[in-house]
């Protein structure tokens, strides 16, 4: 109702306006007064007196802004954060008991994660498996131009929680806060206007606030994936007291969530789930949905009832590096990149058997071609490792320049990459200089460079040279195919020579 009361007095208002400018008044008098009146309309809206400026949801069933019955069982890949993030919980949960004890109170949990490893789900499942209030925001909104107006939308995200726990007769309440290094950035970085830096002052006064004399007790879960920008008083004790590590999810880790995704999904018999997990090194949570959401795609669009493993392996690749592209390339030119990749890819099951996932000569996004590798995740790289993965950069090139040559612009990434890794060892000390100091001369850390990316090109070459039949046959499937499975690929490179 009040909706069309607003667009009738508007309306009016408007057909005031014309009917005074027909009969010749002059308006201009009024402008300026008008011009305030708006002006002041604006800032109270942006200060939230128009209307809830925060989401708000609420637990019980039935309601249509219930928070997803999202649990920690439901979250894959993160077993270390959950934990930790539980152990947190449990002093909201079981507060007398914490009290009994005379634990204080957490304040705050931090966490801090690349995006989509399941920080916002783990914020819900926190949700759930306290029976608390659960108000979410973003850090952007927040941040306004008008003096005071963070610092009071800060206050009404409080009040709000505390408020919506008493409706829901709950005795604890959530506040979400995503992006909150936009909320809460390192004071004195803004110098134009305070405006940041008092709504940062803000939240940490609400934080210093949750005490026992509020009758709900509040939990900050506060999500980032650039914590080096907060404020150091944000992360003290006392205010965040928690810091958890939400990280890309390992094999294992991707293999729960995978399996948590495909629960749902049609699987065909070929489908190897482990086989997904282990050719998807990197990838988040979030990108693993994707990934069979994509699959699923493939299925219905071919009119199929279920998901082969040809659907994962195009899904995957498609996540990685995007759509298929319509550009044409010329005879040669196509020649040039299966040439490459192979190159790339009889180096890579040299240094490490059973690593080349497949190989395809179909443009994706600015991709001509790739090889997608299967691998395991380590953390740690001894000088061989090291020496063994620049071959694999560089022997694109390397086939490239024996076939044709000369080489391309093709091999631009690949070489950055070859720096990168001989860069890394340099400051490892695991090059010819040793141990060095981080401001080694350029002109000296340079040349070490060259010199380590020359020794693998000539060491790519000599393997190369080895295979040359091998190579060639592969290469030809691969042109007349466009695609090939690490299977066949090491059915051809493994075959016996002709003598």
């Amino acid at each position: 109702m009040g909706k069309w009361v607003k667009e009738i007095a508007l309306g009016g208002a408007l057909a005031l306006l014309v009917l005074a400018v027909i009969l010749g008044f002059d308006l201009t008098v009024f402008l300026f007064p008008l011009s305030i009146a708006a002006l002041g309309a604006m800032v109270v809206s942006s200060r939230g007196g128009l209307g809830p400026r925060f989401s708000t949801a609420s637990l019980a069933t039935g309601e249509s802004s219930a928070v997803p019955a999202v649990t920690f069982s439901d979250i894959g890949g993160q077993e270390t954060a959950k934990r930790e993030f539980l152990e947190a919980l449990t002093f909201l949960k079981d507060s007398v008991r914490t009290r009994q004890l005379g634990i204080r109170p957490l304040k705050g949990v931090l966490l801090v994660g690349p995006p989509g490893t399941g920080k916002t789900l783990m914020a819900k499942a926190a949700a759930n498996y306290t029976g608390s209030a659960f108000v979410a925001a973003s850090g952007s909104q927040f941040v306004q131009m008008y003096a005071g107006v963070g610092a009071g939308r800060v206050r009404q995200l409080f009040k709000q929680a505390r408020a919506l726990a008493e409706r829901q007769s709950k005795t604890s309440a959530i506040v979400f806060i995503d992006e909150i290094e936009v909320l809460g950035p390192k004071r004195g970085k803004n110098t134009s206007h305070m405006e940041y830096d008092q709504t940062l002052n803000e939240l940490l006064t609400q934080m210093d606030g949750v005490e026992s004399e509020h009758k709900v007790q509040v939990l900050v879960v506060g999500a980032t994936n650039r914590a080096d920008l907060l404020d150091p008083a944000l992360l003290r004790p006392g205010r965040f007291d928690r810091i958890v590590q939400v990280d890309l999810p390992d094999k294992a880790g991707r293999l729960h969530i995978l399996k948590i995704h495909a629960a749902s999904k049609p699987l065909a018999d070929d489908v190897s789930l482990e086989t997904v997990a282990a050719e998807t090194h990197g990838f988040s949570g979030a990108h693993l949905e994707s990934l069979l959401n994509e699959a699923a795609i493939c299925a219905l669009r071919d009119g199929r009832s279920e998901i082969n493993q040809s659907d994962l392996r195009d899904a995957t690749e498609k996540v990685m590096l995007g759509e298929r592209s319509s550009r044409t390339l010329s005879k040669e030119e196509r020649q040039r990149v299966a040439y490459h990749e192979v190159g790339h890819a009889v180096i890579s099951e040299l240094v490490r058997p059973g690593s080349v996932a497949s190989i395809t000569i179909v443009s994706r996004n600015r991709a001509l071609g790739f090889i997608r590798q299967s691998q395991d995740d380590q953390y740690l790289y001894t000088k061989d490792q090291l020496l063994q993965a620049i071959q694999v950069y560089v022997a694109g090139a390397v086939m490239e320049e024996m076939v044709f040559g000369q080489r391309s612009t093709g091999a631009a990434n690949d070489i950055e990459q070859a720096v990168d890794l001989a860069k890394r060892m340099v400051f490892s000390g695991l090059s010819p200089l040793g141990i060095v100091s981080p401001d080694l001369p350029a002109a000296g850390l340079s040349t070490t460079i060259a010199q380590i990316i020359k020794e693998q090109e000539e060491a790519v070459e000599v393997r190369l040279t080895g295979r040359k039949q091998e190579i060639e046959a592969i290469t030809r499937r691969l042109l007349e195919e466009e695609s090939m499975g690490g299977e066949d690929f090491r059915a051809l490179l493994q075959r016996k020579r002709v003598s």
